[in-house]
């Protein structure tokens, strides 16, 4: 039977006060859990309308089951394995605003309107000076939400109690604080008065979030057993595990109106969420983004796998403990107990994570997640971190698209695809010439912020690792990188540059 509300009797139906922007597997298994778990434990009583950020996405399939669908949770409760259904009906409806513009437009005007949620990727929330106000709609996120928030203002006159609150969920490093200064600057260059903006700043909440659940996503490999334990026909069931954490910078009165901890869930309003997010994105996420393309390209898929892996788990342990908590805020013993209860979380038996999700945007998330880890162990310990840069490496070889005479899909953006593309075709292997398109790597400040050719000694280094890789394959590289006896493992700031350039020349 297929899932849709025809066929589901009884499926709740709830006012929409919350606008979403992505309808990707993380917002569905995260914050549209919580808010399902809220309406159902303390009648939160709040609807969702979904937005597809970009021209392609999946709200045909989110309208083709009215909004309905399952959260599968694998994980550790209470100490013991758990598995878990929750049947998700929060969602009113997905709008794509590329050919509803009008549907979009209802939605934004809609009074009872009062949330924003958003997930679209860190390269999301960027400031795009082509977009304007008359586009239907504007290109970029932050754009849109001008636009949103503009016609919001007029159609009830700047009444106070009309402005949103907004949950943003993208992995940038003050994320809330990044999508007003964008939204201010759009209404600046729209000429959009300064009655809007002082209405923006003093009626909308633009709150720094922090969100922490593994989401595998589709289960396709177990669709049919799982379609059949529901008895319905779900193609948008989404699986995640069981532990989730939401830590949410915002007023006390934010927390008053989205009173989550209520609900029994681990949703923390605080003042400074900087040590939380630190932890969680240079540990977590840096974990993942460090390890993917080391794990992928050693013939492993998942992050179970890798982490159960002889070569890879040590290599994910080492890059966690020796390089990235000994730049972290926090006592050690505190730092310890955090990471292993976040590394205990890779050997879930009921999630297969896979790499190739996490490779997703993979560029915008090392810079995001693992090069501030770099930069502070450089400035901490006058060395580069060699586990981190091995990643980097990794990542580099990853781009070039295939490896052992196998080709693979990449998920980037088209220009990063382009210019590898470009690099790789013009690499002959020498290690000369890898030396060269490491140089064109780091020189990237459109990823990087800055020309990474800078850092001292990181270049010949990289070129190092990845000469190291195209000779020998990922399995024997990273048995090299683990060895004590790597020469590069003692290679300080000032000195030893030239022995390395000796290995590679």
């Amino acid at each position: 039977m297929k899932l849709n509300r025809p066929n589901v009797k009884n499926a709740a139906q709830y006012p929409t006060r919350i606008l979403q922007f992505g309808e990707g597997n993380f917002l569905r298994a995260f914050a549209d859990w919580m808010v399902q778990k809220m309406n159902n434990e303390i009648g939160f009583n709040a609807g969702i309308d979904v937005v597809q950020p970009l021209p392609g996405g999946m709200v045909d399939l989110l309208n083709q089951q009215d909004g309905l669908y399952h959260v599968y949770l694998k994980g550790i409760k209470n100490g013991k394995p758990v598995k878990e259904y929750e049947f998700i009906q929060c969602l009113n409806k997905g709008i794509n605003p590329y050919t509803e513009f009008e549907t979009y437009r209802e939605s934004v005007v809609n009074p009872d309107l009062r949330f924003v949620i958003s997930n679209t990727t860190e390269a999301g929330i960027a400031y795009d000076p082509t977009d304007t106000l008359d586009m239907k709609p504007q290109k970029s996120f932050p754009a849109k939400v001008t636009a949103l928030l503009y016609e919001r203002f007029k159609a009830f006159e700047g009444a106070q109690d009309k402005g949103l609150i907004f949950f943003t969920c993208e992995l940038i490093d003050r994320n809330g604080d990044m999508l007003k200064k964008y939204v201010l600057q759009h209404a600046d260059n729209w000429q959009l008065g300064n009655t809007f903006k002082q209405w923006v700043d003093t009626a909308c909440a633009f709150c720094n979030t922090l969100v922490d659940r593994i989401v595998p996503g589709f289960p396709k490999d177990d669709i049919k057993e799982i379609q059949a334990e529901l008895g319905y026909e779900d193609n948008l069931v989404v699986v995640g595990e069981y532990f989730h954490l939401w830590v949410i910078e915002a007023p006390e009165w934010v927390a008053d109106e989205f009173p989550a901890a209520k609900a029994g869930l681990d949703v923390k309003f605080v003042k400074d969420m900087t040590r939380f997010r630190e932890q969680k994105v240079q540990v977590l996420n840096g974990c993942h983004t460090g390890s993917y393309a080391v794990s992928y390209l050693s013939g492993i898929e998942t992050v179970r796998e890798a982490y159960e892996n002889l070569e890879t788990g040590s290599f994910m342990k080492e890059l966690v403990y020796d390089e990235v908590l000994t730049v972290l805020d926090g006592s050690e013993k505190e730092l310890k107990n955090f990471a292993g209860k976040i590394l205990e979380r890779f050997s879930n038996p009921y999630i297969r994570h896979q790499w190739q999700s996490i490779a997703l945007n993979a560029m915008s998330k090392w810079e995001t997640r693992n090069l501030p880890s770099l930069r502070n162990f450089v400035k901490l310990h006058n060395m580069l971190p060699q586990k981190l840069v091995f990643s980097l490496a990794a990542m580099i070889a990853y781009f070039k698209g295939e490896a052992e005479g196998k080709s693979y899909p990449i998920q980037e953006d088209q220009w990063i695809l382009d210019f590898y593309k470009e690099a790789w075709e013009a690499c002959d292997g020498r290690p000369i010439s890898i030396y060269q398109l490491v140089e064109k790597v780091l020189a990237l400040d459109k990823v990087w912020k800055q020309n990474l050719n800078e850092i001292p000694n990181l270049t010949i280094t990289v070129s190092h690792y990845l000469f190291l890789i195209q000779q020998v394959g990922m399995k024997k590289a990273v048995k090299a990188v683990l060895s004590e006896n790597n020469p590069l493992m003692e290679m300080t700031i000032e000195g030893k540059a030239k022995e390395a350039e000796a290995t590679i020349n």
